[in-house]
């Protein structure tokens, strides 16, 4: 399974950011507890990005103003 390949990329990836701010003076625990937190917040829906698939209002007709159309 390819699985394995990009978790571990993942895996490194993140020590590598936690390393870089513990080195610039933050606490691991902090760091660690933000790496968690933005991953629990990733899951959630945006919603500040509104559905525009369900906005009525977004919803216009084609126009028909193109010249072959007449």
């Amino acid at each position: 399974m390819m699985e394995g390949h990009w978790t571990n990329e993942l895996r490194q990836k993140v020590e590598a950011l936690v390393d870089e701010y513990v080195a610039a003076g933050a606490s691991q625990s902090d760091v660690l507890d933000v790496v968690a937190k933005t991953g629990v917040d990733l899951r959630l829906p945006k919603t500040d990005e509104p559905d525009r698939a369900s906005d009525k209002a977004v919803v216009e007709e084609p126009a028909n103003d193109w010249p072959a159309a007449t």
